[in-house]
């Protein structure tokens, strides 16, 4: 069978994934997670390189299979395509330069803050009084914000706890405080492409069942604890 065409962005943003390197592969827990489900439909997988605005559009279009890359289920994205169960759930966590004293919501009155546009983070960066929002777009926007917050451009980010509070450690950075928002990631498919999903969805069961999904997440990932539950079996009557 033919590769499952699967879009991303190119962007160095562990342990979740980073660069293409020059044969087309990805490293992280998203290409390992991608591999198990596609290993279980019986597909290898072909990384599409596009900007963030343009995967959505690219999926609906049928230009590709479906977006893997960091995309927390809300409605505005669910209102473009349909959403598989969640192969990752994660909290938000807030970024500013090392030294800044901020380490509340209420600490940021003021500030420019940036997140990227249309997303999950950028749903909680609104709801901080009086701060300038900034939103982010295009290929490599996760190191844009980075370069944005290091270089003052904006006084702090909003993104995923996976990938921001190992920069704690970074002399450029400091962790001001993580939202336990629990948004999930799931596996964007056309809407007219139902069966795709379907096979996305029974695969994604497979791989956490097995406990597969689990051993990458450990491998990428282990001061996380894994957040999925194995399928529930159907029980008697619930397809009455």
């Amino acid at each position: 069978m033919r590769p499952l065409k699967l879009a991303c962005i190119d962007a160095d943003a562990p342990p979740l994934f980073g660069l293409l390197d020059a044969a087309g592969r990805r490293f992280g827990y998203e290409p390992a997670a991608a591999g198990l489900v596609a290993a279980r439909m019986g597909r290898s997988v072909e990384w599409v390189v596009l900007d963030w605005d343009d995967m959505l559009p690219a999926v609906a279009g049928r230009r590709v299979d479906a977006v893997w890359c960091g995309q927390g289920i809300i409605p505005e994205r669910a209102a473009v395509v349909d959403f598989t169960r969640p192969y990752a759930i994660f909290d938000e966590t807030v970024l500013v330069r090392k030294g800044d004293p901020a380490r509340s919501a209420a600490d940021l009155a003021g500030y420019r803050v940036g997140a990227i546009e249309g997303s999950a983070n950028m749903r909680l960066a609104r709801t901080f009084a009086g701060v300038e929002l900034v939103p982010f777009s295009g290929e490599d926007v996760y190191n844009q914000m980075l370069d944005a917050v290091a270089d003052g451009s904006i006084d702090a980010m909003v993104d995923d706890d996976v990938v921001l509070v190992p920069l704690g450690d970074d002399p450029r950075y400091d962790v001001a405080f993580t939202v336990r928002t629990r948004n999930p990631w799931g596996i964007g498919v056309a809407k007219d492409n139902p069966d795709l999903r379907a096979e996305f969805d029974a695969a994604l069961g497979a791989v956490i069942a097995d406990g597969s999904l689990e051993r990458a997440w450990n491998d990428w990932m282990p001061s996380l604890e894994f957040p999925l539950t194995v399928p529930r079996p159907e029980a008697v009557g619930d397809r009455a």
